[in-house]
């Protein structure tokens, strides 16, 4: 079954622009690396909840939207290669140095698919 390394983050939206600008240059080199798929969205209907939801997740401010994106791997071993690969890449460091975001209050994890349709 597929293996899914997902993430939420706190981006400025006034940064939306510039942070899926560095994410589409840095997409290509993720698949070089042997990522299966990426996708990564543009917040359009996350509100704000009553005791939990994606904006509280990562603690936006009210200049902050969160963004939701995901990778995917053969297993959780092809997902380790992968990362090993891509955190030893200089080009790839570069760029994500560069990403609009506080990365202290991203979350993040990886899931084993047990239904895909």
């Amino acid at each position: 079954m597929t293996y899914y390394e997902t993430f939420v983050a706190p981006v400025p939206r006034d940064k939306l622009d510039g942070y899926f600008a560095l994410s589409t240059q840095m997409a290509p080199m993720w698949k070089a690396h042997g990522v299966l798929s990426i996708v990564e969205t543009r917040p359009e209907n996350v509100p704000m909840g009553k005791l939990a939801s994606f904006p509280q997740a990562v603690q936006c401010g009210e200049d902050e939207v969160p963004v939701f994106g995901f990778m995917t791997f053969h297993d959780r071993a092809h997902r380790d290669c992968v990362m090993e690969l891509a955190v030893a890449d200089p080009a790839m460091g570069g760029l994500m140095m560069q990403v609009p975001l506080d990365g202290t209050r991203m979350i993040f994890g990886g899931f084993a698919a047990e239904i895909e349709g």
